[in-house]
Order: structure tokens, then C-alpha cells, then sequence
């Protein structure tokens, strides 16, 4: 029997609590079930919303953690190796996450290639689009509870007293780590991650699903912010066709906007135009993009927004060419060695913005996790087990992946 105040109830199979429904009126007994369901940990948040007295003593039960698991490590740049490692300990602030399923985002290539001017650690485990449960936590997390579930991003841990941190700017930080980059990431199935950074999910929540918001929903959700454009509006999304294109015109389509996808090959526009997209250009077939983006608006001046998602430089320098005069263009895709020009004069008369954009900041997490629970965006996904991570990268290089690959971190 757990413990309970005055105006809690506690049963083995329900919690009541006496609970005013406005103010000034009468309290009325509400009724919250709760079951410990097959080959799952319990979860808390459901019940500390509620009950707050039954956290500590439903968290404090062990949880049975091996003593190694399977991972895929990086220990020299192109190459990655299948292995069984250590399962790590949590610090202070940290919680151990049993990764139950991660997608696999172009931004990993890179990682694995080591191809960007950033200094990456060696060896290093790819990963940030976790979706887990958490097993351990250290002594100073309270934000999160044994069971809850939860992701884990690219922005792993920020110094929260930086100019940037205060201004939440967190992805700026300039002593930012990064899940899969400068710390271990999610290509393993116990992963340690900043308690303060976490994405929390409610019980019910399908990991496999929410996986990808975790990178390529928020990356993009971000990034049409960073659009400016307001509902009504035409957006052109480059590489629509891709992990975060797909979502990215869901994301755009929710939020009122006109969508232009660009990409190349039939089987891409098909699926662009059944996620929303308005109208789909192939760019391999097109004789003149520019003149094609701007007919595809409804007075042929092209759309307010464009957002660049492609792995490849061309778009980069395109752009400003077909984005309507006071147009915002987002620079989202990092290609190696990649540069970004445009005519000074036609950017200065036209009054053209051009900006990156990076990751989203904790409330830009919730924004983006909120559309994806309220069923307004899903990601299409395969789901393939973390051995077959090699394989993935293969189809990147091709340039053959249509959405996003989502790993079962048991197969």
C-alpha cells in the first residue's frame, strides 16, 4: 500500500484525489486507473501529475540493467563497427536511457565520415534521434522519473549561463555537447544523456514513431519558423523528399501554409504530394527551376519562404533567384564544403533575407512533440535493426532513402 495524504485514496488497482474543478466550488473525487502493462516499466508522469506522494515510492523499485550491450562505434572515420561495450553510468545530472529505438539522420553520415570543420570525438557512437525508457538517474535529477519515457537529441548538453543560454539560444552555446558528435549518442541500446535536455513523452507514446521528431521534426519545425512565413503563404521545401522534408511539409501544411516541394525522381513526388505538398517539381526534369518555382505560387512571384534541406550545394546558390522579393531563405543542410552565394545587388534591391538555422531550443521541442501527439504530423519510417545500420548509410550515398530509417535497438 503506498502512502497517502489526507485527500488521496490510494488502491491497488486506481488513485482517487479530492480535486477542485474551479474556483470556489466544490472538490470532486477524481478517479485515475493505472496498470503495469506486459515487458513495460511503469511510468510516473501520469500519476505525479496527480498524486504526488506515490513518485518516490513507485520510482524507488530497481530496475535489472546488463552489465554490456550492443552498439554501433565508430573507430575510424567510414567505418563502423557492430560490437558489444560497456553499459555507462550516469553523473549527477545525467539518466541512463534504454534506447528502445533511434532513427538514422544524414547529419550521422557526416558524423561517420568526419567530413565537417568540427572537431568530433574518436572513437564515437552516432545517434541522436533516441526514443527510450529511463533505467537510472543520478542524484541530482528531478525532472524526470525511473520509467518515464523520454528522447534524446542532437543538443545533448548546453552551460545554461552563457549570453546564448539566457536568451534560449541554447544550440549556440559555445560549450554545447552533442549527442553522437562530441558525446556518445543513441546507435547503442543504454545511452547516457543531460537530464535538462531530455524530450518527454507521455506513457502511451509510440517510441518507434516519435523517434525522428527528435532530429528531423524539430530541425525542420525550427527552421519554418525561422521562414517568417505566416499561414496562407507559399514555402518551397528543397529536398522534400527526404527524412526531413517529408516531415517538413507536414509541419508546413499544419501551419497553414502553401507547399512547393522540390526534389528529383517520380516515387518522391508521389509521396511529397500525399503528405500535402501542393505542387511537386522535379528538378532533374525541369528546364528552368526558377521560372517553375515562381509559376507554381498564384501571382508568379515566387514563395516567401524557401527551405533548403538538400545534402548537395546547387540549391545553395539558387535560391535567391526564385524566393519572392522581401523572401526568406533557411539554410538547413550542411554539405561538406558547401558555400552559400548569391548577386549583392538583386539580394540588396529585392530585400532578401538569408539565414541559417540550426536546432530548436526545449520549447521548440515541445512545439514540434505537440504537433506530432495531437496526430497533425508523423514521419514515414522503416524500421530495421541496429545491426543493419551499415546499410542505411549505403542508401544515403546513393541518395536513395525516402523518409526515415528507424532502428529496433534489439534486432
Amino acid at each position: 500500500m503506498l502512502p497517502s495524504p489526507p485527500s488521496c485514496v490510494v488502491s491497488r488497482r486506481a488513485v482517487f484525489r479530492l480535486q477542485a474543478t474551479r474556483r470556489g466550488s466544490l472538490p470532486r473525487l477524481v478517479h485515475i486507473p493505472f496498470k503495469k502493462q506486459k515487458d513495460r516499466f511503469y511510468s510516473s508522469r501520469f500519476l505525479y501529475r496527480t498524486h504526488h506522494c506515490t513518485r518516490t515510492d513507485i520510482m524507488s523499485q530497481p530496475v535489472d540493467i546488463p552489465k554490456e550491450q550492443w552498439a554501433q562505434v565508430t573507430e575510424k572515420d567510414g567505418v563502423i563497427t557492430y560490437k558489444k561495450i560497456p553499459v555507462p553510468t550516469p553523473g549527477h545530472d545525467e539518466v541512463l536511457v534504454n534506447i528502445k529505438y533511434s532513427g538514422v539522420c544524414h547529419t550521422d553520415l557526416h558524423a561517420l565520415d568526419n567530413d565537417w570543420p568540427l572537431p568530433r570525438k574518436t572513437p564515437v557512437i552516432g545517434g541522436h534521434e533516441g526514443a527510450g525508457v529511463v533505467v537510472k538517474k543520478g542524484e541530482l535529477v528531478t525532472n524526470v522519473d525511473i520509467g518515464d519515457k523520454v528522447g534524446v537529441k542532437w543538443l545533448m548538453s548546453t552551460c545554461f549561463h552563457c549570453t546564448f543560454c539566457q536568451q534560449a539560444l541554447e544550440s549556440l552555446c559555445p560549450k554545447a555537447q552533442l549527442s553522437g558528435y562530441t558525446k556518445d549518442g543513441t546507435f547503442q541500446q543504454y545511452c547516457v544523456a543531460n537530464a535538462a535536455h531530455l524530450a518527454r513523452f507521455p506513457p502511451q507514446t509510440d517510441l518507434s514513431a516519435v523517434a525522428p521528431i527528435m532530429c528531423a521534426g524539430l530541425t525542420v519545425y525550427k527552421g519554418l519558423k525561422e521562414s517568417e512565413t505566416r499561414p496562407g503563404q507559399y514555402v518551397a521545401i528543397v529536398g522534400a523528399g527526404g527524412g526531413l522534408g517529408t516531415i517538413g511539409i507536414q509541419y508546413a501544411h499544419a501551419m497553414g501554409l502553401n507547399v512547393i516541394a522540390i526534389d528529383s525522381g517520380k516515387e518522391k513526388g508521389e509521396a511529397c504530394k500525399a503528405l500535402g505538398a501542393g505542387t511537386y517539381i522535379d528538378f532533374k526534369d525541369s528546364k528552368d527551376l526558377v521560372a517553375d518555382v515562381k509559376k507554381a505560387t498564384r501571382d508568379g512571384l515566387g514563395p516567401q519562404g524557401v527551405v533548403l534541406l538538400a545534402p548537395q550545394e546547387q540549391p545553395f546558390q539558387q535560391a535567391t533567384g526564385y524566393v519572392r522579393s522581401h523572401g526568406t531563405v533557411v539554410c538547413i543542410g550542411m554539405p561538406a564544403g558547401a558555400k552559400v552565394s548569391m548577386p549583392v545587388f538583386d539580394t540588396v534591391v529585392r530585400m532578401i533575407k538569408v539565414k541559417g538555422s540550426y536546432v530548436g531550443n526545449r520549447e521548440d521541442t515541445a512545439e514540434a512533440l505537440d504537433f506530432f501527439l495531437r496526430g497533425k504530423v508523423h514521419a514515414p519510417y522503416k524500421v530495421i535493426g541496429l545491426s543493419q545500420l551499415q546499410s542505411v548509410f549505403d542508401e544515403m550515398r546513393a541518395n536513395k532513402v525516402i523518409g526515415r530509417y528507424v532502428m529496433d535497438m534489439s534486432k
